[in-house]
């Protein structure tokens, strides 16, 4: 799964560490999530797109293969 994430963070001026304490995860779920090596489960997608003002399908997307 591709995401928007590290774009709509760096656009705010969050550091993965900051992101994480908004989301209440650790940074390594942050970067994990950005690098596309962790799918978040729904009720995390629910927070991240709530925290963006987004829609979850705004943030998160199928890869291109």
């Amino acid at each position: 799964m591709d995401n928007r994430l590290r774009e709509l963070r760096e656009a705010r001026g969050w550091s993965q560490g900051e992101l994480a304490e908004r989301l209440e995860v650790s940074r390594q779920t942050v970067n994990a999530l950005e690098t596309g090596k962790y799918d978040p489960s729904l009720p995390l997608a629910f927070r991240i797109a709530r925290l963006f003002d987004a829609r979850i399908e705004d943030i998160f997307f199928p890869a291109v293969t």
